[in-house]
């Protein structure tokens, strides 16, 4: 069991017997009254999206989660291929259970997939990936104002904000979860 004042964004949990993960939460404490924990999750079958306040102290089960990292092997314009490293079993993943880590995912990288009852339900980058700038503007010789940045397309075609003295060619590291440029890749 797991109470509301545990919640945590990626825990997981059942509500009428479906299987429901934390997107977004907040603990409030107003002034007069009791305390509630405001929560956006998402159920994990359906995809619907809901918001709610519970009370602290209301339970739920926790929804049984399995973990496994999976090489992406490629697409074949429908259906993204993953590969179990124990069992050498590929799995098949719809764009929509994919393409949040796809903008940050290469053919034979790894990535975590989440299973419910043996179904993926959602694909997870690295925290940290190395991607190559493959198309970005130049910068601008004497804009040294702080913090100046410019958009940049990586190998995988996702567009990141970094800043003016990244060119194309250079490999960054990127925070998968916020997809922002954190350095130059070592």
């Amino acid at each position: 069991m797991i109470y509301a004042s545990d919640f945590r964004k990626g825990v997981t949990f059942d509500i009428n017997g479906e299987p429901h993960i934390i997107l977004d939460f907040q603990h409030v404490k107003p002034g007069k009254g009791a305390a509630f924990v405001r929560t956006k999750y998402k159920n994990i079958l359906t995809g619907a999206t809901r918001e709610e306040a519970f009370n602290p102290n209301d339970k739920f089960p926790k929804a049984h989660i399995e973990t496994k990292v999976m090489q992406y092997l490629y697409n074949d314009g429908e259906l993204y291929y993953f590969m179990d490293q124990e069992t050498f079993d590929q799995v098949p993943l719809m764009e929509d259970q994919v393409e949040e880590a796809m903008k940050f995912l290469r053919e034979n990288d790894m990535a975590t997939i989440k299973f419910y009852k043996g179904s993926a339900f959602l694909v997870e980058a690295p925290n940290f990936v190395n991607l190559k700038v493959i198309e970005t503007e130049p910068g601008v010789k004497g804009d040294t104002a702080t913090n100046v940045t410019k958009a940049a397309t990586v190998e995988t075609g996702a567009v990141i904000q970094v800043p003016i003295f990244i060119e194309e060619g250079e490999v960054i590291q990127i925070d998968t979860r916020t997809g922002e440029y954190l350095s130059r890749a070592k």
